[in-house]
């Protein structure tokens, strides 16, 4: 008899709640392509015009067309928001107004729709948000509907595929799970070809005067191989979101046949000692169709699920399968049901040569009974031998027993209880009183006594309360038809009675342990302190398992470091397995099994956060569902275990901006203080030495200390003060096309007088593109690498001054030949208040660093420091500097008015 198939309340529960969330929330929709050029922006402002045209509240938020002609004429047509203008780096740019837009919205109520081009875009910095696609969600949250566009490059999880097919880093990207999140997704798709002959016609990039970006980006991006490598990406990408769209509609409906539009695999788990041939077949055929395969096991009343069908079940996940455990009374049903809700079209199952009973039909016909549009695949079982081990753990026979003599002795026991009644009562309620004693049984004692007590209430009702009495014939053929009703009553009453305490038994196992991960799950929602979570988590596997647990937790140089409250014992090498590898290890796996703990790493978002050492009591393997149950808890813990952290990181963070800042209004506080007496003891020192009378040698020296000490200590405030500029963002950049040469020979002749007679090699290659500088501050940049090797090199020794050309960027060296940077701390170098040498004669507070990569970062470029070594011998320090290239504007000359016109 086949099980009703009902709808989980809770499952319908949550999605009326979903619905309702949804219905309050404005919908997303994507135009989704695989690079720049395919035309999103055109089909999205296409489709808004449509829509505007229905009578749809329509507005560009904002629209990026890079000039193209069609592009820029639909956008015409359509309502526009204005922009907002912020100020950034002495320069007015113009952003997305978030609060323009939400005011359309409040005007619009529930049908107002808003155009933001470029999903990935990163906000000016002071922004309400960092990135556009949190603009995004505000408005969606609002109840807005938000129409966007995004490249596959865009997406964070094939941000790392894509720059390694391309060669390229995009740092823009879009979490996946806003992506996934959006009510619709448009492929906007265009072939190769066609994309290069847009290129080539100048409709991705449009020509300014020489500007060769066409040219370059098919040099680099748009090569036909990577468009065929992206568009594969965004296609295979978009499929597998409308895969997890359809699961979802197959799940939250009624029973739906299998759709076959994607091949799969399921296999049927049996109790026997073959199963095991079932599982690496399916796995063989999953492997030569490339699809993906379940392997499934269904535990019916009365057969537990044996250490065999375990160990079956791991191999089926070590070979790549996705594994399940079923309860029901029908296995074909349950089998059946499970395909449907997971679209599974093919069922592999085993198959026997040999019968029990001729009647009895195969699984795999009752499955084809009840499926029609499920394929059945059978593989061929050897008939089981007489040396196999049993498949189910066999039960003791003192036990097996008893409960077959406890049905016994409640039957006899009704018997004599009921004889003195046979003169009252009727003999239909003494066959009621029978019933109910195998309703008892099986109730207590489960199916096979129920069974026993059939048979046994029909004989002792027939021997002692149906004439002739103390015997078992029968004087009326009537009472033949009442006893075989009255068997076949109790032998179906006392199998649905046994089957559905089963079902009780499993429903309560299951929701006591929901009800204790809810309670692990809130008590660590309020945990502060890892040992509070250790401690919550001991507390969930005494209460859960009765084993004892330790909590080990990986500190900022990933050594292992056992929390308080641990009670089982720790193998350290099984346990630092399991955490580099981030794998499980120890009892129950085919890691180390000879060890006597189950050993789980910690696994959080971001990273493996320590792992979880478990004792079973009395030495016991895990089963499948109590190891699933383990894992679901340490990935509770491991998740705690990652929020305090960052809570500690956030604190930390607080703490040091707080410093940053207070650091610096001193420091800005400081240095305006003493610049002017350190300027008042300059002018002084000087004057006393023009002052008549002439001084004598000694007081002429006396005064050139203090006029050179006071110089140097304003150099040291100036440090400080332009420090605390840089920091604090007051500095904007004077920037102007400059070549490098200018520069560098600028830098040369202020440090002059420092230098002195040293050998400096400038080796600048003629054709150096033009650099966008603020050349005051960059001359800043060099004059303090010079100063800082004149500083810590030996006297007379080289400086060397180089520079080479990148597509995408033009780079600067600076060498010495001293005793190069601190091992191990060559980038620290670079931070405020940090010395080569801690305790040196030489003057410096350790900004001057500093202050290079300050300037270099809001050039938009980057600095760093390293040694240059040969045969394991430092030969110096190397300071690198790379600076981004632009587009310098053409030099087209002026016309004088004699001149004439072209």
């Amino acid at each position: 008899m086949s099980e009703p198939s009902r709808p989980d309340p809770d499952a319908l529960l949550e999605r009326v709640q979903q619905e309702e969330a949804r219905a309050r929330r404005g919908s997303l929709k994507i135009f989704f392509g695989a690079s720049a050029g395919v035309g999103k922006t055109y089909a999205m402002l296409s489709a808004a015009r449509a829509a505007l045209a229905q009578g749809t509240p329509v507005t560009i938020g904002v629209v990026e067309t890079h000039g193209r002609p069609d592009t820029e004429a639909l956008a015409r047509g359509l309502p526009r928001l204005p922009l907002r203008s912020v100020a950034y780096r002495g320069h007015q740019l113009h952003e997305f107004d978030l609060d323009a837009a939400l005011a359309f919205g409040a005007q619009h109520p529930g049908q107002a729709l808003v155009l933001l081009d470029e999903l990935a875009h990163s906000n000016v910095a002071g922004a309400r948000h960092l990135k556009r696609w949190q603009d995004a969600e505000e408005l969606l949250v609002a109840g807005i509907d938000v129409w966007s566009t995004m490249n596959v490059q865009h997406l964070e999880s094939l941000n790392d595929i894509v720059s390694g097919i391309t060669g390229i880093r995009v740092w823009e990207t879009v979490p996946d799970r806003f992506f996934d999140g959006a009510d619709e997704v448009v492929v906007v798709d265009l072939p190769p070809d066609e994309l290069l002959e847009r290129l080539k016609a100048g409709k991705v990039y449009l020509p300014h005067g020489d500007d060769q970006r066409a040219e370059r980006a098919a040099a680099n991006f748009f090569r036909k191989g990577n468009l065929l490598a992206l568009r594969e990406l965004a296609l295979r990408r978009t499929a597998d979101r409308v895969d997890d769209e359809m699961r979802a509609y197959r799940r939250g409906g009624a029973d739906k046949p299998v759709w076959p539009n994607r091949e799969a695999l399921l296999a049927g788990v049996g109790p026997g000692a073959h199963a095991e041939k079932v599982v690496r077949s399916t796995a063989r055929m999953a492997a030569q169709l490339d699809v993906s395969w379940q392997a499934v096991h269904v535990e019916t009343p009365g057969h537990p699920m044996a250490e065999a069908t375990q160990r079956t079940l791991r191999l089926a996940e070590s070979l790549g399968a996705t594994t399940a455990t079923l309860s029901s009374t029908d296995a074909a049903t349950a089998l059946v049901r499970h395909a449907r809700e997971h679209n599974l079209a093919r069922l592999v199952l085993g198959r026997r040569r040999k019968r029990r009973w001729p009647w009895q039909r195969s699984l795999a016909e009752h499955v084809a009974e009840r499926a029609d549009d499920l394929d059945v695949m059978q593989i061929a079982l050897p008939a089981a031998r007489a040396d196999a081990p049993p498949s189910v753990r066999p039960e003791p026979a003192e036990g097996r027993w008893r409960g077959y003599l406890g049905a016994a002795a409640t039957c006899l026991l009704m018997a004599l209880l009921a004889l003195p009644l046979r003169d009252v009562l009727e003999r239909s309620n003494i066959v009621m009183l029978f019933l109910l004693v195998v309703v008892g049984v099986a109730l207590a004692l489960g199916r096979g006594p129920a069974v026993l007590a059939a048979f046994l209430g029909v004989g002792l009702f027939d021997f002692l309360f149906v004439p002739p009495f103390h015997n078992f014939a029968v004087s009326d053929v009537e009472y033949l038809v009442t006893f075989g009703v009255m068997l076949v009553v109790a032998l179906v009453v006392g199998q649905l009675t046994a089957g559905l305490k089963q079902q009780a038994e499993a429903a309560t196992l299951r929701e006591h342990r929901v009800r204790s991960l809810y309670e692990m799950s809130r008590d660590l929602s309020a945990a502060l302190l890892p040992t509070q979570v250790a401690e919550i988590g001991a507390r969930f596997l005494t209460g859960e398992f009765g084993a004892r647990s330790t909590l080990l937790v990986a500190d900022e140089h990933d050594r292992l470091q056992a929390l308080e409250g641990g009670s089982a014992p720790v193998d350290s090498a099984v346990a630092q397995w399991a955490f580099e590898r981030g794998e499980e290890a120890g009892r129950g796996t085919d890691t180390l099994p000879a060890s006597a703990c189950l050993v789980l790493p910690l696994k959080a978002p971001m990273r493996v956060r320590g792992v979880l050492v478990i004792e079973p009591p009395g030495g016991r393997p895990w089963g499948i569902e109590q190891r699933r149950l383990l894992q679901t808890g340490a990935s509770l813990l491991a998740i705690s275990l990652e929020r305090i952290h960052y809570i500690e990181v956030a604190q930390s963070s607080t703490v040091q901006i707080e410093s940053e800042r207070l650091r610096n209004s001193l420091l800005s506080a400081i240095s305006h203080d003493l610049r002017t007496p350190l300027a008042s003891l300059v002018g002084l020192a000087e004057a006393l030495e023009l002052t008549p009378p002439a001084l004598s040698p000694a007081q002429r020296e006396v005064a050139g200390a203090m006029r050179q000490s006071a110089q140097r200590m304003n150099a040291l405030v100036n440090n400080l003060l332009d420090m605390a500029r840089l920091q604090a963002g007051a500095v904007q950049l004077n920037r102007a096309w400059q070549p490098l040469e200018e520069v560098v020979g600028s830098a040369l002749a202020a440090c002059g007088p420092l230098l002195g007679k040293r050998d400096i090699r400038v080796d600048l290659p003629d054709g150096l593109p033009l650099l966008h500088l603020d050349t005051v501050l960059f001359e800043r940049v060099l004059v303090n690498l010079l100063e800082n090797a004149a500083k810590y090199t030996p006297p007379g020794s080289a400086i060397e001054i180089s520079a080479r050309e990148r597509s995408d960027s033009v780079v600067i060296l600076l060498d010495d030949h001293g005793p190069g940077l601190p091992k191990g701390h060559e980038a620290r170098v670079f931070e405020k208040f940090e010395r080569g040498q801690r305790e040196s004669a030489l003057p410096g507070v350790g900004l001057g660093l500093a202050i290079c990569r300050a300037i270099v970062q809001a050039h938009g470029g980057t600095i760093e420091g390293h040694n240059r070594e040969a045969g394991g011998t430092v030969e110096g320090a190397r300071f690198v500097i790379t600076l981004p290239r632009g587009t310098p504007p053409a030099d087209l000359g002026t016309h004088t008015e004699d001149a004439p016109p072209p």
